[in-house]
């Protein structure tokens, strides 16, 4: 079972054109790498929010790279308790986050209409012979992903609710406005507080409750589903988030 085989390749954006490569936090590709790249790539699909990409326990034939829209990656209980592991933003590499050639060991779904560079899993081999600097990103990226979830696990095993909360969400702030989300210092977060309770290991009571008290302490104003906080640097301050720290990164 294939899930992301109904979803028909419809149309292709030049990786040398792609919009993303405007954004400063990526690293710049030479034109060689840029061909070989464009080569990987056996082009593009749109679908609409709640689309399954993968799903756990299914094989998929497809790695992706998000051009648009927003995702969640996630594990569930066998009593349907859920675990979000990560959000899913432009940019963003997907698919390799499991056994190279086996089943996938957790779904993905989009939170809202988005688009996708898709990459032929079988191929990756032959993509890593074929460019050592390329092949060293993909493993940089897998890295960072490590990285990224060892500050979540800390999160859940040692912040106290509220300490995990403003970590998350400085988190999620910063990593949408460097892809270019942000207008006038507000990001459109597309989920809900369930979601973001099952990120932080938290019931929707408590999160609500941690929600309104960071918003009475100003630190987050959260309406209409746009995000903004007053004061950025108290909010990462309080959930131990590095406001400071190099973020440049691959794109593929």
């Amino acid at each position: 079972m294939n899930l992301v085989a109904q979803f028909a390749v419809e149309y292709k954006v030049p990786c040398d054109k792609c919009p993303l490569r405007d954004c400063s936090v990526f690293r710049p590709l030479s034109d060689g790498e840029l061909d070989l790249l464009s080569d990987f790539k056996i082009g593009e699909f749109k679908v609409e929010g709640g689309a399954t990409l993968f799903a756990e326990g299914v094989r998929s034939d497809q790695l992706f790279t998000v051009l648009q829209g927003w995702a969640f990656r996630y594990k569930t209980l066998e009593d349907g308790r859920r675990q979000i592991i990560n959000f899913i933003l432009p940019g963003d590499f997907i698919g390799l986050q499991s056994t190279l050639d086996a089943e996938m060991e957790h779904s993905v779904e989009t939170l809202t209409a988005a688009s996708f560079c898709t990459f032929p899993r079988k191929r990756l081999t032959d993509f890593f012979a074929r460019s050592p600097r390329l092949a060293f990103d993909v493993t940089w990226l897998a890295a960072r992903e490590e990285r990224v979830l060892d500050e979540h696990l800390l999160s859940l095993g040692r912040r106290t609710a509220r300490e995990r909360a403003a970590y998350y969400l400085a988190h999620l702030f910063v990593r949408a406005e460097e892809v270019g989300l942000a207008v006038e210092g507000r990001v459109r977060f597309p989920f809900t507080q369930q979601h973001l309770a099952d990120a932080l290991g938290l019931s929707l009571v408590h999160t609500n409750k941690i929600l309104r008290r960071l918003t009475y302490d100003q630190l987050v104003e959260w309406e209409h589903g746009l995000f903004r906080s007053p004061n950025l640097a108290g909010l990462a301050e309080l959930g131990g988030f590095d406001l400071e720290a190099r973020r440049e990164r691959p794109l593929l």
